[in-house]
This record gives C-alpha cells, structure tokens and sequence, in this order.
C-alpha cells in the first residue's frame, strides 16, 4: 500500500487542468465541477468538498474518478463505475494497484440487474493474489537472495485484478466490456502527467530509483520500468507518462474478456517475464485462476450496519472488534470525545482509547487470521460480543497494558502500493473497492510488450520464519504460502448501511485506503470521524490521524498531530509515540442531507467526481 503524501495545497485549478489532462477528459472534469448539482471549494486542511446531487466517486487520481463518472453519464450503475475506475488507475497509479495485481470489492445493489426485482444484493469479490503451484511453505527460507520475495519474478504471484473486475461487470454490471474499458484505453494511449504522489514515491521510497541505482544490473533487469515509469530516474512533476502497450492488452480484454488476459499473446508475455527473471508463474496458475465469491462481513455500530471484508481480509475483522469495544464502554466513549470533560477529537483520551482497542484487534489479527480456504478463522469466537466486551473491559483510560495482555496473542504475529475508490450512483448503489500490487510497482518486473508492473504479493506471506515483512509485521504459521493460497490482507473496503432509511434502507457512508496496516487504522479513523463527530467528508479524511499496530509497541502520530503537550499526555499513559508522515490514504463519499460528500485524501492528490 503506498505510503501517504503529507497534507499538501489544494487540487490544481481548472485552468491549470488543460495542460496536463487530454481534452476529453478534461471536457469531463470542466462539465462535472461547473454542474450546479456540485458545490467544491479548498478547505485549510488542502482537501476538497465536494457535494453532488446525484451520484459520486472518489479516487486517488482524478483522471480515475472521472472515468468512473463517464460511465455514470452513460447509465451505468456502480459497478460499471467502479470497473472502469479500476482500470484507469491501473494506467494512472501504477505504482500503487493494476491489473498485475488483485483486490477486494464490497458490493451493495438495491436490486439485482441480471434478475429485476428478486430484492437486494450484498456481496464481497475477493480477487486477491494467490501463490503459484510451485510455492511451499519453505520455498524462500532456502533462496540466499534477500529481496527475494520483494524484488523481482519470485515475488510474484497470480494476477486477479482482471478476473475480478470481470466478474464483477459480467455479473453485477449493466454496460459492455468495451464501453467499460474505454476511458481506460483513452488514458494509456494519450497518457498522463506525473503529479507530486507519483514523483514522491519513484524518488523517495528506498526501494525504487534510489535502490535501482545501486546497481547498474538491477537498472537492466528492470528495464521497463526504469525507462518508461521512471524516466530513467528523472521523472518529475509533469512528465509525460505513456502506455500504449498498456492500452493494447485492455482492448484484449475489452474483446475477449478473460481470455484477453489469461490466455494467449498476453498470457505467454506475463510467463516469459517472469520465467525470464527466474519465478514461480506457469500458464496453468494463470488458467486456474479463480475468483471467489463471499459473504460480506456485517457487523453493527450505533444501529448501522457495517458492510466490509471477511478473510483473507484482516481489517474488517478488526474495525468490527474495535466499534464493538467502543459500545462496550460508553463510560469510556463518552469521556474521551466530550471537550468538558477534558476530551475531544485527537486529545489524548481519544487517541488513547481507540489506540488500546487496536492493539486488541492487531494482536488477534497476528494470532489467528489467513487464507479461510487453507486455514479455520475463528469468526463467531472474535467477534463474539462476549469476547469483545472482555478485551473491552481490561481498558484503562489512565494506562496502557503490559503488550501480552491484548487480544488472544502469545506472541507477535501485509500492502503499500495499493489504491481505494468508493462509488455511488443514482439508484443508491454502492461499491467500495481497494487493489493492490502490495509494494510500490510490486516486485519492479513489467510485462513489457503490454506495458504494466506485476505484484510482490508474496511478501505478504509468512516467507522466512522470524523475520517481519516490509511492513514490520510478523506473521503467524497460519499465513505461510501454499499452492494457490492467498495472503493476508489488511485492506478494508467498507459501506455503512442504515437499514432504517427509506425502502431497504440507504447508504451512509462508503470508506477503504491504502497503506499496509495503516489501510486498517485510518479507514477506521475516517469513518469514526463521521459516524462519531458528523465531520463532513473533506475534514474526516484530511484529519490528522495515528496508528498502532500491537507490534512494534509504538504509537505513530502524524506530524500535523505532534504536540508536546499530547506526546506529554500519551507518555504519561504509558505510550512510545514517535512521528511519521502520515497514516494511510483514505477515500470516502458520506451520505449529507440527500446528497453525496466526497472526498480523496490530500495526502496522495486524489479529487472525486460526480454530478
């Protein structure tokens, strides 16, 4: 998942929008912000508000986000929108998910479209990667390269991006493939302009141009992506980015569906690079790939209902625990948001209450959370209210525990380039969605005759015992790889539902980030600064927000949070608080009065869309 830009000045003008963005496009954007159905103005935090009438979508990239809503102009429902999003982030952040990668999709319809009044549909897709047949659980603790499950062909597992977009259209969806992929196909012909996220994680994560040029071999072995990405390790702010190799193996798709990408000139590609670079894939993990089908998880919070992901997805389990505990201890709750009583949003009582119920739920995310088609998940037992309320009960609002006591853990137990969107569409549809390639540009291989980056999902297995992954999370046995297993996950695509709202009810609020196990505390941040503080959508995802993830005992804060006074108070309750940039890029559309309030986090320059 990427890591998050800090909070930045507010989204470029429309007149600077001509310069950089293809006309089409562009006419798009000029007609969505000039509509008088949608009212958007900067705020102090640098994000925007953004209010439609109608329907929206919210993205890390504009140019995403306006794909989406082209395809809500043409009648398409949530789905088409979300699917054509999709695709065009894989053109426009192809850094942080695509279609070399996969994802999680929570989906809410009011009817189903393949069968016009049977009642409502409520289902969770999980496309996520899975490991090819040739993994064991001991694969890497025998390979001498280091990087190995990082870097490079072995780090890569299956693709389920395309797969699960398909799915999803083929069976949720209302338009054809072709009209679908179209915005897509348009970016990577035409291109796109490199803004100030994409540069900040080619030049500053450790792990792209600054690790490439320590050796000139590994500048070759990754050639596409240093020449064509990267611009050779020049890539700044404004440069031009192109793909039209990308747009060839779209417009496969767009005609053959599956088989476009899975079979033929495309998959021969994916098995060459990777068998090339010395990795796992065959044609066979390619053909075998499938994606499944589950039933969301569905939790309750203040008489909502939250609609989010089960396993292999470890974040929603952990969001149901930590709302769980807070209704557990309204002696607490109430205290710690209310400013007579010495509380309020991010003040010490408040961070120190919501940091205590994560350590619970990231303590039992280490300990018993995997792939459920490989391992049992104890659902019932972790989100038994009984359980809950016990983890809920050992809080002291004066002290933090010793880091045994939290959750059902003996012991310490993840995705970073990975992006979110969130639609909505006239009908009250709605789609919540986060894919992954796990590091930024994944493990650096590209297919380069179809021009996008393959996934390092691997290291969100447990590779090599004893060792933490990229995220400084250690993993439990339960996530050690096997054929066709998938990793866990932190990503959280998440809709709360007010079953009491009209027919059916209606959607309240939409959420998910990206961010490895930021995605987790910050999309549940986000959606406690709504659901608690009825923060607009701009202030709920621009906040300054913290994390703790059980393991390192350490609480991060971003620097917009960073006082004496509250690291004075967080100490004095028994936290280690050190800084950090920030915490996660969230995205979020909030039901407001009729109306649909969007946002994209500032962190990462994203701009939502609607009319």
């Amino acid at each position: 998942m990427t890591n998050p830009r800090p909070l930045t000045a507010p989204p470029l003008l429309l007149k600077q929008f001509a310069a950089i963005i293809p006309f089409r496009t562009f006419f798009a954007a000029t007609l969505c912000l000039a509509s008088c159905a949608a009212q958007t103005s900067p705020t102090s935090t640098g994000a925007t508000t953004t209010v439609f009438t109608h329907a929206a979508v919210a993205s890390d990239h504009l140019l995403a986000s306006n794909a989406g809503l082209e395809i809500l102009r043409k009648g398409g429902n949530a789905v088409d929108a979300a699917v054509a999003t999709s695709f065009a982030l894989s053109v426009v952040r192809p850094y942080s998910c695509g279609i070399g990668g996969g994802g999680f999709m929570v989906i809410h319809l009011k009817d189903d479209p393949r069968n016009p009044g049977s009642g409502p549909i409520r289902v969770a897709l999980d496309y996520r990667e899975s490991a090819p047949a040739a993994i064991r659980a001991d694969t890497f603790e025998s390979v001498p390269d280091p990087h190995a499950q990082t870097h490079g062909a072995k780090a890569v597992c299956v693709p389920g991006n395309v797969a699960g977009l398909l799915h999803a259209l083929d069976r949720y969806g209302t338009l054809p493939r072709d009209v679908v992929l179209a915005p897509a196909i348009h970016l990577a012909q035409t291109g796109f302009a490199a803004d100030a996220h994409y540069v900040e994680m080619a030049q500053e994560d450790q792990d792209v141009i600054p690790w490439l040029k320590k050796d000139p071999a590994r500048i070759k072995r990754f050639a596409f992506l240093w020449n064509r990405y990267l611009d050779q390790g020049n890539v700044k702010i404004g440069t031009r980015i192109t793909v039209p190799e990308q747009a060839r193996v779209l417009r496969l798709i767009a005609e053959h569906g599956r088989a476009g990408f899975y079979e033929g000139e495309v998959a021969d590609a994916i098995i060459n690079a990777v068998q090339d670079d010395h990795g796992f894939l065959t044609h066979e993990d390619l053909r075998s790939y499938a994606v499944v089908e589950r039933a969301p998880l569905v939790s309750e919070f203040r008489g909502l209902e939250v609609i989010t992901m089960p396993p292999p997805s470890s974040g929603g389990i952990v969001i149901a625990q930590l709302f769980d505990m807070l209704e557990a201890r309204p002696d607490l709750l109430a205290p710690a948001m209310s400013t007579s009583r010495g509380g309020g949003h991010n003040t010490a009582p408040y961070i120190h209450l919501i940091t205590e119920c994560f350590k619970h739920g990231f303590a039992d995310r280490a300990r018993w959370m995997g792939d459920p088609n490989f391992v049992k998940v104890p659902l019932a037992r972790l989100l038994d209210p009984t359980y809950t309320s016990a983890r809920a009960a050992t809080i002291d609002p004066a002290r933090t525990l010793p880091i045994e006591n939290y959750g059902t853990a003996p012991r310490p137990p993840e995705d970073h380039g990975t992006s979110h969107l969130c639609v909505i569409d006239a009908m009250g549809n709605a789609v919540a969605c986060t894919e992954t390639i796990n590091l930024i540009f994944g493990s650096l291989l590209c297919v380069p005759e179809f021009g996008f980056a393959l996934n390092n999902e691997m290291d969100d297995f447990l590779t090599r015992r004893g060792e933490a992954n990229a995220f400084g999370l250690a993993h439990a046995e339960l996530n050690r790889p096997a054929p066709g297993k998938r990793p866990l996950s932190s990503m959280t695509p998440t809709i709360v539902w007010d079953p009491s709202r009209g027919t059916g009810g209606s959607m309240q609020l939409i959420v998910g980030g990206a961010g490895g196990p930021r995605i987790i505390t910050g999309s549940a941040q986000a959606a406690l600064n709504v659901l608690l503080f009825d923060m607009p959508a701009h202030a709920a995802v621009a906040s300054p927000r913290f994390h703790h993830q059980w393991q390192p005992d350490t609480l991060q804060l971003e620097i917009a949070l960073t006082t004496p006074a509250l690291e004075t108070q967080l100490s004095q309750r028994g936290h280690t608080t050190r800084t950090r940039k920030s915490v996660g890029n969230i995205t979020l559309i909030r039901a407001n009065n009729n109306t649909w309030d969007a946002a994209s986090d500032p962190r990462k320059g994203g701009v939502p869309a609607g009319y």
